[in-house]
């Protein structure tokens, strides 16, 4: 099996990539083959990567921003006027600091959860499908409602965008993930605020705006703030180095997620990163994902050029588990991931 670049040799830097190419539409396809074939090339090496020329309107984003601060500065109870509890299935709503865990620890943060905007009458939420329904929307600031909504119809078409340039990279049809996963995709959209503390917690050990994790979908897009703080983890002759992503201008910061790794047999692999807010202020990320369908069963690609079998990387893992000896929907390997991130809420998304 051929192995990934990131595992065998590591990597010093996140690339920056110019996507301009994929995100027009008269492009030529030699001008997108060329994008991609960049795309292919980070994801073998560090599973990460910036993109900048994508399009998405820097009005939008600063109105998004400007809320979102304005919602984090409220007080406290105001701000659990739409607590993670009310959402129930939806899986929607605002949680503390110290509300999510990563590797059973709790992180160092407080966030609001969004997901696609599905009226009560919708077929799946009517079944109970969970991570399905309303989002819960602050009553304050204004504009918030309005400006995370677009926000997540922009990422969505960037996300397709994005697909294409990976299908393209990977050797086949521009629709390969479309047709098969993610037409209808699952979306889910976090806004996370990291405030300033102290970098060892009274046990000595890190404290973590969030710890050592990978993501679950496909594609990760990331809107940072200019407080840095995000590394990447890279391995090169089984020794670990953390690699510092820090924020550049206009960019978004890209990343694939367990699934892909999957349909690739390991060959893009889905690259732990981490967080630790030492900007002695707030910190703002917004990440956005783009996933499968929830009923979607993903599956390797059928392609010898990416192998014969499939990597099992349980041993470098943050957790120690293999995405490749996962069975089941899209939908089950996130439920078993969120019932660990929320202990107390999983009653109300588990069976």
């Amino acid at each position: 099996m051929k192995e990934s670049a990131s595992a065998a040799d590591g990597f010093d830097r996140v690339p920056v990539l110019d996507i301009r190419a994929l995100v027009e539409p008269s492009s030529s396809v030699a001008a997108r083959r060329a994008v991609a074939t960049q795309i292919g090339q980070a994801c073998r090496e560090s599973g990460f990567f910036y993109i900048v020329g994508h399009g998405v309107d820097a009005g939008l984003q600063e109105r998004l921003e400007e809320a979102s601060r304005r919602f984090f500065a409220l007080p406290l109870e105001e701000k659990m006027a739409i607590r993670m509890a009310l959402g129930g299935r939806a899986w929607r709503g605002f949680f503390p600091v110290g509300g999510e865990l990563t590797s059973g620890r709790p992180d160092r943060k407080e966030g609001l959860y969004f997901g696609t905007e599905l009226d009560p009458g919708h077929p799946l939420v009517r079944a109970g499908t969970p991570l399905h329904g309303p989002n819960l929307f602050p009553r304050e600031p204004a504009g918030l409602r309005e400006a995370v909504l677009e926000y997540m119809a922009a990422l969505t078409g960037l996300g397709h965008v994005l697909m294409r340039g990976i299908a393209l990279s990977l050797g086949l049809e521009e629709d390969y993930f479309s047709a098969r996963y993610t037409a209808d995709p699952l979306v889910l959209f976090r806004i996370f605020n990291y405030p300033p503390g102290p970098e060892l917690g009274e046990d000595g050990q890190p404290v973590w705006g969030v710890g050592e994790h990978t993501d679950y979908g496909v594609l990760t897009i990331l809107k940072q703030d200019e407080a840095g703080g995000l590394q990447v983890k890279s391995r090169a002759g089984g020794k670990v180095r953390w690699i510092d992503a820090p924020p550049v201008p206009g960019s978004f910061v890209c990343n694939i997620g367990d699934m892909l790794d999957r349909m690739t047999r390991g060959v893009y692999r889905s690259t732990p990163h981490r967080v630790q807010n030492r900007a002695g202020r707030d910190r703002l990320s917004l990440p956005f994902f783009f996933d499968p369908s929830w009923t979607a069963e993903v599956h390797p690609i059928e392609d010898a050029a990416l192998g014969g079998g499939s990597a099992d990387d349980r041993s470098e893992r943050w957790d120690g588990q293999s995405v490749h000896a996962f069975h089941g929907t899209y939908g089950d390997y996130l439920l078993g991931k969120v019932g660990k991130v929320f202990p107390d809420l999983r009653a109300d998304v588990l069976p």
